[in-house]
């Protein structure tokens, strides 16, 4: 509460003005809805806020479009003006339900398509905008964060190319692989990780969720999973385990070796009781102040502590 309190009291470096596409509209108007009322709320106990140039106001979306031409080209429309305004473009390059017509056919919206619509509004702004700030629930190209052989580094030349039209800030959301930013390492790049509202989600919506190594297990899909995972299983106190893909690399099929089998790496939690303090030397020195992971009984724990200790002793015996 109290760095909340302490945002209030930060003046703003221009009108705020929020950019929402097509795609992002719902999510640009409940956005809006939050700053709308935490301003006025800012206002009701610091009164020399209201003085602000455009500080407080009833909406803050911008009235903007991407209209297209009957070729299937488009173009970016800004109809007020942005001078001296902190610009917030908002999209979300995954929404596929949009769609637009060439030459009578309808297409849907890929993510190139977002990204040019985000290009043409960035455009648009004619660079009047006292900072640009683009909001990406999805970043775009993140899969393609490193290069395999010969391959593009998309989501890189994409960092570089907004932040050479003048995009100050780029804020994202568990991007695939953060350190992406490396790409632009003078300018902001926040990826925030929503793992309290993907919690929230899951109480308010799962009945029958109960958090523990009886009930739950969490599970990485792939190695790149990996982190998230290990933090998940640490703050819920639960055991974890992982996919990993078995290539055929002896076969080139479409330019990639083939997947042969998804195998799982993980246990049963009563097996894992058992193996877990047995890999661990630390438990065999000090039994004592290491705690046993949740779901283990320290029964389990000492018996495999004291197994530890005696191959120790038998190897320290050979040795000497």
């Amino acid at each position: 509460m109290a760095e909340y309190e302490n945002l209030e009291h930060i003046l703003p470096l221009g009108p705020l003005k929020i950019a929402a596409l097509e795609g992002c509209r719902e999510f640009g108007r409940a956005v809006d809805r939050h700053l709308a009322a935490s301003r006025r709320e800012a206002v009701s106990d610091n009164a020399h806020l209201s003085s602000l140039p455009g500080y407080l106001e009833d909406s803050y979306l911008l009235d903007c479009r991407c209209p297209r031409f009957g070729t299937g080209e488009g173009k970016g429309q800004i109809n007020e003006s942005v001078r001296g305004a902190d610009l917030y473009i908002l999209v979300d390059v995954c929404n596929y339900s949009l769609t637009y017509t060439v030459c009578g056919h309808e297409n849907h919206m890929s993510p190139d398509n977002h990204y040019q619509d985000l290009k043409r509004i960035i455009s648009a702004a004619t660079g009047k905008a006292k900072r640009i700030n683009v909001v990406m629930p999805f970043l775009y190209e993140g899969r393609q964060h490193k290069r395999a052989k010969r391959e593009s580094l998309d989501c890189s030349l994409a960092l570089q190319e907004l932040t050479d039209m003048g995009v100050s800030n780029i804020i994202t959301f568990d991007a695939h692989d953060p350190r992406v930013q490396n790409a632009i390492p003078l300018k902001g790049f926040d990826s925030f990780m929503p793992t309290y509202q993907f919690l929230k989600a899951l109480l308010d919506n799962v009945e029958d969720f109960r958090i523990d190594n009886d009930h739950l297990m969490i599970i990485s899909p792939d190695e790149g999973a990996m982190g998230r995972a290990v933090y998940f299983s640490n703050i819920l106190g639960i055991d974890m385990g992982m996919f990993y893909k078995r290539r055929d690399y002896s076969t080139v099929v479409n330019g990639k070796n083939p997947i042969v089998a998804h195998e799982f790496l993980g246990d049963s939690p009563a097996k894992a009781c058992w193996t877990w303090p047995v890999r661990s030397r630390l438990a065999a020195r000090n039994a004592s102040s290491y705690a046993p992971p949740l779901g283990c009984s320290r029964t389990v724990l000492t018996n495999s502590t004291n197994i530890m200790k005696r191959a120790t002793s038998r190897r320290s015996s050979r040795q000497t």
